[in-house]
């Protein structure tokens, strides 16, 4: 969630969903499955520890049952409450 009060710009690393908090931060499981929706991409459970390409990305089979949980659930909240990428 992102929260503008004058200039002055706070952002929170977390996003509550379906009763459970997620870390969305860039690279996160979270925010890799919210991409993939995005970008109208087949489900591929991934995330990269360091960040979006700053790091080796862990392939669904060296995820944990929780990070790839929070893959699929940010692969869903995008599908209900996001957008998809123009390609236009």
């Amino acid at each position: 969630m992102v929260t503008m009060e004058m200039s002055e710009m706070v952002i929170d690393k977390t996003i509550e969903y379906r009763g459970q908090t997620f870390d969305r931060t860039h690279g996160s499981p979270f925010d890799r499955g919210a991409a993939d929706s995005w970008y109208s991409r087949p489900q591929d459970p991934h995330w990269y520890p360091e960040g979006t390409y700053r790091c080796v990305r862990v392939e669904s089979k060296d995820m944990s049952i929780a990070e790839m949980r929070a893959y699929f659930m940010g692969y869903e909240y995008n599908e209900q409450f996001g957008d998809k990428k123009s390609w236009d």
